[in-house]
């Protein structure tokens, strides 16, 4: 069967009227249950790229994990959160980002990611550290955001899973593979395919538009994507945004590997990416190099270390 990729118009983050546009969106692809099974350890991978600028749709939207979380208890699964943010700790960022009171609400824990080394199927890349808490998990269901990156153009679905390195060892990831935009691209795409997300949900009602991933501002676009073929749905959504697959380096490697179907062969059992066409989402105004010199490495990795281990300490200390 060819790959679906389900599409839809959604307007608001309501949660009552997003889980109903979440339930309709899944239909197709035969619902939560079809993904889940009673006692499924169930990862949710959202977008916690950064606590500081939470008004600017960085981020995956704690309504979205909210409503997937809940989606997967009703049917008997155990969400949990995480993720690996570049700076600080997963629960620094969600709280940071308002995830807090929803996810008490759910008792929905948050996980810190920790490095192991798995086999990839690209010999290149069997050095690579992931997660061991998104590999072990039953079920990996993946909630990128919607942005543009001045590194890598667009970030969606393929890259949001480079948040299953931890988090110190991404600035050694752009020094190590950073010099080779297509071998970069190549890397995230090997990334993807170890963690192998059985769904992935694309936050598309507020996109992140201009000089992101962070960088940029808000941009409405009313849109949910969702699939069991992450390279597939990237493809949907480069099309639907007008973006050509061989600026992306995350698309253009998987295009090039073989990964990525042709538009013609995919599957849209709602909207076609025709039918929602947007002809005037902001791309980066200049891309800037992927490549860490061995400096920024350094600091990176000691920023990160700061934010983690004695910034979200001591603020946490001072809300006492």
């Amino acid at each position: 069967m060819p790959p679906a990729v389900s599409l839809i118009q959604a307007t608001s983050y309501d949660l009552r009227s997003l889980r109903s546009s979440l339930e309709t969106l899944l239909e197709p692809l035969g619902g939560i249950t079809s993904f889940v099974k009673p006692g499924d350890r169930v990862l949710l991978k959202p977008n916690l790229l950064t606590g500081s600028r939470p008004t600017k749709e960085c981020v995956t939207r704690p309504e979205l994990v909210y409503c997937v979380a809940q989606m997967v208890q009703a049917v008997g699964g155990k969400p949990f959160l995480g993720d690996g943010p570049a700076f600080g700790s997963a629960m620094g960022v969600a709280k940071a980002n308002g995830y807090l009171p929803l996810i008490d609400e759910l008792n929905l824990p948050i996980v810190e990611f920790h490095g192991q080394r798995y086999e990839t199927v690209s010999t290149q890349f069997n050095h690579l550290l992931l997660s061991k808490e998104a590999m072990d998990a039953d079920v990996v269901i993946n909630l990128p955001k919607l942005k543009s990156h001045v590194q890598l153009t667009m970030t969606m679905g393929v890259k949001n899973l480079f948040g299953c390195v931890p988090g110190k060892m991404k600035a050694w990831w752009h020094m190590e593979a950073g010099k080779d935009a297509n071998r970069f691209g190549e890397m995230l795409v090997e990334t993807a395919r170890a963690i192998d997300p059985d769904l992935t949900i694309l936050d598309g009602i507020i996109g992140h538009e201009g000089n992101g991933p962070s960088g940029g501002e808000p941009r409405y676009l009313g849109l949910l994507a969702a699939s069991r073929d992450v390279f597939a749905l990237d493809r949907a959504i480069l099309e639907i945004l007008n973006v050509d697959p061989s600026l992306v380096p995350t698309a253009a490697a998987s295009m090039r590997l073989g990964l990525c179907p042709e538009l013609a062969a995919i599957d849209f059992p709602h909207l076609r990416p025709a039918d929602i066409q947007v002809n005037d989402w902001k791309l980066p105004e200049a891309l800037v190099a992927i490549d860490f010199g061995l400096p920024r490495v350094i600091q990176s990795t000691f920023r990160h270390l700061y934010i983690r281990f004695i910034k979200e300490p001591m603020s946490a200390y001072a809300g006492r």
